[in-house]
């Protein structure tokens, strides 16, 4: 079931979201068999910030019914380290790059798509632009004005395909997609996880997470998820990637019914490592029955 998205011609409609799978931890795991049977179609390198961050305090992760809330902060190791440590190695992937990047103001995010521009190993980018603005306190993806603004502005700093990464945090996600798009954005991708709390299992009043709050994910947003990518795809013409509590190729196949040209596989990957083989497989047994066209187009 091969896919054609924004210039690049991949193998199924199956990727991994971004931060939830670490391919250099893996290839260490597993060695070149992870090269010879690599789960996904594309790799979606976890979120990369100007400088190092060393994320939020523990505790990270809660257990939730039928989900998980992470509060990670997205670590990583900076741009300098990701381009000469992290991009030699993901490089020997067998298929397309798409790096993740973010910035609290559109001069950080601007450094870093030039940056990425410079490096052909990377086929697309993605802006993950549910940060703060520092400027304004307002996330610069929850406001289709200032995303328009910041898109816009980054436009012409690349040639590689520009997927922004929308908040489901938001009280209009169609327009802000549809924002993105009139700025010049090769794609949309949705959803990141909503917003959400743990309480302290013992202590009354006190918050589990380190942090506070969090980010649920997993299947108790996959209603949520198809709903917001139903009503994005019926309202931009640039190809959508879905997301949001994917576990089966039904559920791939529901994602992609609801008008998205790619899904991304996220939480599924914690439990089962090989969940990208094992979808995009039941993905292709799911077409086959129905004796859907397998050849998708979009975004070329």
């Amino acid at each position: 079931m091969t896919v054609e998205f924004c210039g690049l011609r991949l193998a199924h409609p199956i990727v991994n979201g971004s931060g939830t799978f670490d391919a250099i931890a893996a290839r260490r795991t597993f060695g070149d068999q992870l090269l010879e049977s690599f789960p996904f179609a594309a790799f979606v390198s976890k979120t990369i910030t100007l400088q190092p961050r060393h994320g939020n305090p523990p505790p990270r992760i809660y257990e939730a019914p039928a989900g998980m809330i992470n509060s990670i902060g997205l670590p990583n190791k900076g741009l300098h380290a990701y381009l000469t440590d992290d991009l030699p190695q993901l490089a020997q992937l067998p298929v397309p790059i798409i790096t993740n990047v973010m910035g609290s103001t559109s001069n950080e995010l601007a450094e870093l798509v030039t940056a990425l521009e410079d490096r052909p190993q990377i086929d697309a980018i993605e802006l993950n632009v549910s940060c703060p603005n520092v400027e304004t306190g307002l996330d610069i993806g929850a406001d289709p004005h200032e995303l328009h603004a910041v898109v816009a502005r980054l436009r012409p700093l690349t040639a590689k395909p520009l997927i922004v990464k929308l908040t489901p945090n938001t009280a209009d996600v169609a327009a802000v997609a549809q924002a993105a798009e009139d700025a010049g954005a090769d794609a949309v991708s949705l959803i990141n996880t909503l917003r959400a709390y743990a309480p302290h299992p013992t202590r009354a009043g006190a918050a589990w997470l380190g942090n506070a709050t969090g980010g649920l994910s997993g299947p108790a947003v996959r209603a949520v998820a198809l709903a917001q990518v139903r009503e994005v795809a019926r309202r931009i013409c640039i190809p959508v990637v879905g997301m949001g509590g994917v576990q089966s190729g039904l559920h791939a196949g529901s994602m992609l019914e609801a008008g998205a040209t790619l899904v991304a596989v996220g939480t599924e990957n914690f439990r089962d490592p090989a969940a990208g083989t094992r979808i995009s497989r039941e993905l292709d047994d799911l077409f086959a029955n129905s004796g859907h066209k397998s050849d998708r187009t979009a975004g070329a």
